[in-house]
């Protein structure tokens, strides 16, 4: 039997994007209040074998998530700007962006821990254990401080309201609810595979794999990290997918709990206006999947 398709997206700048098995849909609510959409075609990178199979298909999605996402991004931006909606994404400016947050990502979550490890706890401790244990602590310390940081920035925070409106959304579509503001409201803003708890995931795990590959020289340490990360993130992967199936698992439910506890930062209760935006995007890829 085929696996049933777990329905998501991402909150955009005013509006929410959903993937579904071959289309994903953008809905943008504009300054006079109605309401914009951008439907694209999903080709077989992102609907294929690859992305079937079990760890092939963690890599997959990450690089659906980037691509699909600041397609997403941008198309809400232009709106947002009162720009021509018929303007074609630079693929220039697809992959500049791409490109730059990867690098601030490794950046922040891999290159300064670990020179705060190095040049800190190493000259302290002769114990490669204690110093990679510090190297991970000091990661998710990092990035609880980011996303908090996040929460004071005004327009992230509005975001954030639409990020919990798409969760609500889902939510209410996987329970079967009739998909109108006021029953969609009632759902929960967190939801099992967020990619909230994803990247917790991935930073819990990367402290049990690096834990123990000693203390050589401080390039081959970066190096052995930044080659771990796409088997740490399909292990993961795995993890959230495996959970999505069995949500009512008690064991499954402990596992997951401190990610749905961290969604209280990446989440805001949405207004109507914003669940009215997410439910338009959800039901433009199910009308174009039925």
């Amino acid at each position: 039997m085929a696996d049933r398709f777990h329905y998501g997206g991402q909150a955009v700048i005013e509006g929410v994007m959903m993937r579904g098995p071959r289309r994903m849909k953008v809905a943008v609510r504009r300054s006079d209040g109605e309401i914009v959409s951008h439907v694209e075609s999903l080709g077989n990178f992102y609907s294929g074998t690859l992305r079937r199979k079990p760890f092939l298909r963690g890599f997959v999605v990450l690089v659906e998530t980037l691509i699909l996402g600041i397609k997403a991004l941008l198309y809400s931006a232009r709106v947002s700007a009162e720009s021509q909606l018929e303007e074609e994404i630079s693929p220039l400016i697809l992959w500049l962006a791409a490109f730059l947050g990867i690098l601030l990502g490794l950046v922040l979550f891999v290159a300064i821990p670990l020179l705060l490890a190095h040049f800190g706890l190493d000259r302290l401790t002769p114990s490669p254990i204690l110093s990679n244990l510090a190297d991970g602590l000091i990661r998710v310390i990092i990035f609880l401080l980011y996303l908090k940081g996040m929460t004071l920035i005004p327009d992230i925070r509005r975001v954030f309201a639409y990020h919990g409106a798409e969760h609500k959304t889902v939510n209410a579509y996987e329970a079967g609810a009739e998909l109108r503001p006021e029953e969609v409201q009632k759902y929960s803003t967190a939801h099992v595979r967020c990619g909230t708890g994803f990247l917790l995931f991935v930073l819990v795990i990367a402290i049990l794999a690096f834990v123990f590959l000693g203390r050589p020289a401080l390039w081959l340490r970066f190096l052995s990290r930044l080659a771990l990360l796409p088997l740490i993130a399909a292990v993961s992967y795995e993890l959230i997918h495996l959970a999505a199936d069995h949500p009512n698992n008690p064991l499954i439910r402990a596992i997951l709990a401190p990610g749905l506890w961290l969604q209280r930062l990446t989440t805001r209760q949405p207004d109507e206006q914003q669940l009215e935006v997410a439910i338009e995007a959800l039901e433009g890829v199910l009308e174009k999947d039925a």
